[in-house]
């Protein structure tokens, strides 16, 4: 609840003018102290009729205890002694922070939650008239529908799905607090804390599950490797000379490199390959030998 002073600026200035003016009246002998006694206290009264509300705010009127309406924004008037301005309501968004410690999630693992809540004063009347302390009211309706919502859901949904959580705890909260005539425009989550084990065994779990992705991949990788080999392999049967080909390919791209090709004697007798890579090598000491005489 906010209030303001008895006095404001235009109203302390009026009766610091009209003070003076008394006073200077009374030195004159215009008056008498009786008189300038009552008129010093009309002029306390009447100067404290004045108030003021800001642009952004309304200000709650009570006459003899009942509520008469709202007042503002700008100057306005009261009946002394009679009217009562209970309270001077801010219309612009507010931010709340608030937090839950220690809840428990649905799959009982124990959590902090901290987040902020942007609400406003939509119905000033029902936030004056309808809740003692609407300000206390939205914290606490906030850490209750928190908690609410923390014991509905898994740890995995709390850290993978934030903005559905903070959108169904809008929906909640508003749900409570527009009877109050106060709206929750948005609700984020800023942070969520889990206990230190437990972070160590799921950062754990999370390696161990990019370990076994990666071991799935190399054996699909070789699956896949396996299974041209068997279609290559079959082509090769019907086809002899197709695999002469292939190796004669194999030996001419390891000689082009200098590499030393160690070949088992049955595969130089079932394909004639023997002469092959005498030739290609005979080939390759034709070239390095001017090399050497020039050297």
């Amino acid at each position: 609840m906010k209030t303001k002073n008895l006095f404001n600026s235009i109203s302390t200035s009026a009766l610091i003018i009209a003070s003076a003016v008394l006073a200077v009246m009374f030195y004159m002998r215009y008056l008498d102290i009786l008189v300038f006694v009552v008129l010093i206290i009309l002029t306390i009264l009447i100067t404290s009729s004045i108030k003021i509300a800001d642009q952004w705010e309304k200000a709650v009127l009570l006459r003899m205890g009942k509520y008469i309406g709202l007042k503002g924004p700008g100057i306005f008037f009261i009946v002394p002694i009679i009217d009562n301005v209970i309270d001077y309501i801010d219309q612009r968004v507010r931010v709340t922070d608030f937090k839950a410690d220690q809840t428990l999630t649905k799959d009982t693992v124990p959590v902090n939650v901290v987040a902020t809540l942007y609400w406003t004063v939509w119905d000033v009347e029902k936030a004056a008239l309808e809740v003692e302390d609407y300000m206390t009211a939205v914290q606490y309706i906030a850490q209750t529908g928190l908690r609410d919502i923390i014991g509905r859901h898994e740890l995995a949904d709390l850290l993978q799905e934030r903005v559905k959580i903070a959108e169904d705890l809008q929906k909640l909260l508003d749900e409570n607090t527009n009877p109050w005539g106060i709206t929750c425009q948005t609700v984020g989550i800023k942070d969520i804390t889990i206990p230190q084990g437990l972070s160590d065994a799921m950062s754990k779990q999370a390696q161990a599950e990019r370990e076994r992705q990666a071991r799935v991949i190399l054996g699909t990788a070789e699956t896949e490797i396996a299974e041209k080999f068997a279609k290559a392999s079959e082509s090769y049967l019907s086809n002899p000379v197709a695999l002469q080909l292939r190796a004669m390919n194999l030996i001419g791209e390891g000689l082009k490199i200098g590499s030393m090709i160690i070949v088992p004697s049955s595969a130089l007798d079932g394909m004639n390959l023997g002469g092959i890579s005498g030739i290609a090598s005979l080939s390759q000491l034709n070239k390095t030998e001017p090399k050497a005489v020039q050297s």
